[in-house]
């Protein structure tokens, strides 16, 4: 394998190399024929950019976690391209599992499967028995992994901890200079990464990380649903799942009654570093991605506030004033519905509450918006958790580093 793998200044290819050209079947196989002699190729899905490595090669898959700066203890998810890349990589599909594939695949859901030994790097799984796998729905990815002729791991393109990548010059951005070649796809569809399960029964199955295929989607495939989201084991109810594991600010919930004043107040007081709740934190090695670390961050402090919709306002507003007398650059995150009633030095629209899905495919580009606009700190607004809203408001609790107000 070449030396070039271990450099960290070194030219990344674009394709199409034609600036707004289409790209040629020439320029596919290139970055292909990269994928299978080791290197890293960052490619589009309709989640979001992906960062590709042979799923086979321990010496590849490293390359992955060097440009990425990724903790090693964090799964990767394993793209294929065909139901026949399952055989030798997993074994036999469960009747759960199964009807999961068909009914989802190509598309947004992964599933945690029972690995082959051997069949994938031990840094793939973390040194776990089960492998996440997932079709990806977007006919460059396809066309990419069918070509390479290997199963290919493929965390989000992004430095660790940054917002993922939802269009090519993000992934330009963070790993430019540190990995082989970009194809640019486009701008991403559904914005946030894949929904990971695991089959808990015959009908029922256990979110481990909320995404682009909704707990609606799978009870209406006739599957009951259970949350296991950063610790909160067990829920059917994703609002309770939400408040149990997937952060709370370190001063608890303002309480019923409690001023919005005093919520912005609580909440400014708390330490840039603030952790998640211990809760949000497993013990042993994650059985998905995004479940340990915190991920989705912008450069600015975000913290989060959710809950009845005009006491929010008013704290986020209040929390905004508070941070400007100080001398702070004060952003604001809120929705089409929202924005004009807010004031700060940025304010800005992540789609709309009437059709979250919007929201979703914004996201990751507004938070990288703050960044470009210096925002230091940044005040965000909730929103519901059902359909795409709950994995919405776990890429933004994660972006909050877990720094979350409960407003009643």
């Amino acid at each position: 394998m070449s030396d070039k793998l271990h450099e960290t200044n070194r030219p990344t290819k674009r394709w199409p190399s034609a600036e707004g050209g289409a790209l040629t079947e020439a320029e596919l196989n290139e970055a292909a024929a990269l994928l299978a002699a080791g290197e890293t190729v960052a490619f589009p899905t309709e989640t979001v950019y992906g960062l590709g490595a042979d799923a086979r090669s321990t010496e590849a898959v490293e390359q992955v976690f060097r440009a990425k700066g990724r903790p090693s203890d964090n799964p990767l998810i394993v793209h294929i391209a065909g139901m026949e890349q399952l055989r030798g990589l997993v074994r036999p599909l469960g009747e759960a599992e199964r009807r999961l594939a068909e009914r989802f695949w190509p598309g947004p859901l992964t599933l945690v499967l029972r690995a082959v030994p051997g069949a994938v790097s031990p840094r793939v799984t973390a040194g776990l028995d089960t492998v996440a796998v997932r079709m990806p729905d977007h006919e460059v990815a396809l066309r990419l992994i069918r070509a390479a002729g290997c199963p290919v791991a493929a965390p989000s393109a992004n430095r660790s901890g940054r917002p993922s990548p939802t269009a090519a010059r993000h992934v330009q951005e963070d790993l430019g200079g540190r990995i082989a070649g970009i194809v640019d796809g486009g701008p991403t569809g559904v914005g946030l990464e894949s929904t990971v399960v695991e089959c808990a029964g015959p009908d029922s199955v256990r979110i481990l990380r909320p995404g682009g295929v909704t707990p609606e989607q799978l009870r209406a495939a006739g599957f009951e649903v259970l949350l296991e989201v950063d610790g909160a084991g067990g829920h059917a109810d994703p609002a309770q799942a939400f408040e149990e594991g997937m952060g709370a600010s370190p001063g608890g919930a303002s309480g019923e009654g409690a001023p919005a004043r005093d919520a912005a107040a609580k909440l400014a007081e708390a330490p840039p570093t603030a952790p998640a709740s211990a809760a949000a934190v497993p013990a042993a090695a994650p059985r998905s991605p995004g479940m340990k670390y915190a991920h989705y961050a912008p450069r600015g402090e975000m913290r989060l506030i959710a809950g009845d919709r005009e006491r929010v306002r008013a704290a986020v507003q209040a929390a905004a004033d508070e941070a400007r007398g100080r001398g702070r650059r004060v952003g604001i995150l809120a929705y089409e519905e929202t924005t004009a009633a807010y004031r700060a030095d940025i304010v800005l629209a992540c789609g709309s509450l009437a059709a979250p899905e919007t929201a979703a495919q914004s996201l990751y580009a507004v938070l990288r918006e703050f960044d470009e606009r210096g925002a230091e700190v940044i005040w965000a607004e909730g929103c519901p958790t059902d359909g795409i809203g709950l994995a919405l408001m776990n890429r933004l609790s994660k972006a909050a580093g877990g720094r979350v107000e409960h407003i009643d």
